[in-house]
């Protein structure tokens, strides 16, 4: 008989469950979640669950998307949704070379919490690596993504499986409002947002720099407000930081950069505005050394809050000696 399965026709034998399918794939179920006709099919029920003539099967799984160490400032945590780490360095793990390097960069990096995407298995090959297998998600924390998601209905379907493979409720959610800018759609973002809110997920959102929406997203019940930086991987580094200072201002959530951070230097200038983490991919991956990149990245995020907590001196117009003008020679 005949089924959809990832976007293909595909011939099976008769009588199969979804745990028979999987078996004949090659798959391991712990690994993934299975969706028919889209409605998710539980773990406990492959067994029981038959595959007919005509079913559409999505079986997705984590690639990268977007052990920790503790930081300088260890009585200082990032506490997100009652869950608490010490790195305030969120990181992506794709557009590396490979796994090994994706590893490495992490660890590197000091951060507890990575992003990953959800996305097809590749059911041609299903002994391929996958990111589980590198990155283990007991060592770290799994924060599935809708990256790649321009309505609300595709980000709320593409969480609902993350959760259903992984078990995880704490997501970021994205929607994007067209391929040029990957700015977010603030619309389908709120409409998504209200939906993963009433079933349970802690909800950490991606947005716009505007106050009055992260506001909005806030008091909706979001766990974190994201405001970007600049576009997804522009490496421009803080274009509006009047904003994101009202936002951090207002916020009784904690408040990180997201997305457009180049350098060090931007990742130390959000945190010493107030942020409470930034999150960044590109930035490390496309480095020509990713591995120091991830390096200069812990520290700069570590420097920044010590900067920030530490307090600035004042700006003044005048010089102001140093040393003592008492008993001058």
């Amino acid at each position: 008989m005949k089924i959809t399965l990832n976007g293909e026709i595909r011939d099976v034998a008769e009588g199969l469950t979804v745990a028979g399918l999987l078996a004949d794939l090659g798959i391991e179920t712990r690994k993934v979640a299975v969706e028919r006709n889209l409605e998710i099919v539980p773990k406990s029920a492959y067994a029981e669950t038959p595959v007919a003539a005509g079913d559409r099967f999505e079986i997705v799984h984590f690639i990268g998307g977007g052990a920790p160490r503790g930081g300088i400032v260890t009585e200082d945590r990032l506490v997100v949704a009652g869950r608490s780490f010490s790195s305030r360095l969120l990181v992506g793990t794709g557009k590396y070379k490979d796994f090994t390097e994706t590893a490495a960069a992490i660890e590197a990096s000091g951060a507890e919490i990575v992003t990953v995407a959800v996305r097809r298995v590749n059911i041609s090959d299903p002994k391929q690596p996958m990111l589980m297998d590198y990155v283990d998600p007991k060592v770290y924390t799994y924060l599935p993504n809708t990256a790649g998601c321009f309505t609300a209905e595709d980000a709320v379907r593409t969480l609902r499986l993350a959760r259903e493979a992984g078990g995880w409720s704490l997501v970021k959610l994205e929607v994007l409002g067209d391929q040029k800018t990957l700015y977010p759609n603030m619309v389908e973002t709120v409409k998504a947002a209200e939906i993963l809110l009433k079933e349970g997920f802690e909800v950490m959102v991606y947005c716009s720099d505007d106050p009055i929406m992260a506001k909005r997203l806030e008091e909706m019940g979001c766990a974190a407000i994201m405001p970007l930086a600049a576009p997804i991987g522009s490496g421009l580094g803080l274009q509006n930081p009047v904003n994101i200072r009202l936002i951090i201002e207002e916020a009784k959530v904690p408040v990180l950069v997201d997305a457009g951070v180049g350098t060090a230097s931007d990742a130390a200038e959000a945190m010493e505005l107030g942020c409470d983490g930034v999150l960044m991919n590109t930035a490390i991956a496309a480095a020509k050394d990713p591995i120091r990149m991830a390096r200069a990245m812990r520290l700069a995020v570590e420097a920044g809050r010590l900067a920030y907590l530490a307090g600035r001196m004042p700006k003044k117009m005048y010089a102001d000696p140093s040393s003592p003008l008492a008993g001058l020679i």
